[in-house]
């Protein structure tokens, strides 16, 4: 089938006046969109200017309540003037006392010294050992809790008081002596002779003849103007050998347990200082 002149679409040279403008057209349809472009864009602006000014009139109606509107305050107005700041006294405190002076120094070691506040626990803790205390004493003669050289050793180097406590489980026992001196040179000068021979001391199913005429562990130290000594053995009167374990083990936890009770003395004098010297400074800052 073909078409000719005429038909639906003519050819070059020829027109209908059936025929559509095209270009007129397209020339309306892009005037079309160029209407509603501009449309959509003056809406646009119109809502961004009506919301403006609700915005705007919210802001006024607030700031004008109850008067004008004022600024907000700052952070910097918030923090108080100098002169509005609390004050607070100085409270001089002086240094913690040290507490190895209570145990060194005489004039400042004045708790009560006897075998309840040297020994007040009724069994002696070391780490996961624990032995009962079997007996107690003190004395002001050094020498009749000592024997053998010992005896010149605390005197000549002028003992003041000799405490001691015994302590016994599963066969042996162990005693320590807890000498006083009035500095920590002559407790040292004695450590240094290492003349252990304390008294041993019976009681409280502890015999009488412990550590007597037998062969047991015997040791010194010291700490402060405190000389310890310590003694061990067993119950039944067999010696200590070299090899034996339970007699050492006891031994050293009783020279443990000497210091542990020497040096909390220190502490617990140290700590009572402290706390009077607090008070002392916020009494005095009280009155300033």
């Amino acid at each position: 089938m073909s078409f000719g002149q005429g038909g639906p679409f003519d050819g070059p040279g020829g027109s209908s006046s059936s025929t559509p403008d095209w270009g007129a057209l397209a020339e309306e349809s892009e005037a079309r969109s160029r209407r509603k472009r501009l449309l959509w864009i003056g809406g646009g602006v119109l809502a961004a200017l009506a919301v403006a000014g609700i915005v705007t009139a919210a802001v006024m109606t607030s700031g004008a309540k109850g008067g004008s509107p004022t600024a907000s305050p700052s952070a910097s107005d918030d923090a108080a003037a100098p002169d509005d700041q609390p004050s607070f006294p100085d409270v001089s405190v002086p240094p913690p006392p040290n507490p190895r002076d209570y145990i060194s120094d005489p004039k400042k070691d004045k708790a009560p010294l006897t075998p309840a506040t040297l020994f007040p626990q009724k069994s002696m803790v070391v780490g996961e050992h624990t032995y009962p205390r079997t007996k107690t004493a003190g004395t002001k003669d050094c020498t009749a809790a000592a024997q053998g050289p010992l005896v010149s050793s605390l005197t000549h180097n002028g003992c003041r008081q000799l405490l001691r406590a015994t302590y016994a489980k599963g066969g042996v026992a162990v005693t320590i002596g807890i000498a006083v001196f009035d500095s920590p040179a002559q407790a040292t000068k004695v450590m240094n002779e290492n003349k252990a021979n304390l008294m041993p001391l019976p009681g409280g199913g502890v015999p009488g003849n412990f550590c007597q005429g037998t062969k047991c562990r015997m040791a010194t130290n010291a700490t402060g103007r405190y000389a310890y000594f310590t003694i061990a053995g067993y119950l039944n009167g067999k010696d200590v050998t070299g090899a034996e374990t339970k007699a050492r083990q006891i031994a050293r936890d009783g020279g443990a347990y000497a210091f542990s009770q020497i040096t909390q003395r220190g502490k617990d004098q140290a700590a009572k200082a402290a706390e009077q010297q607090l008070k002392e400074a916020r009494e005095k800052a009280g009155q300033s």
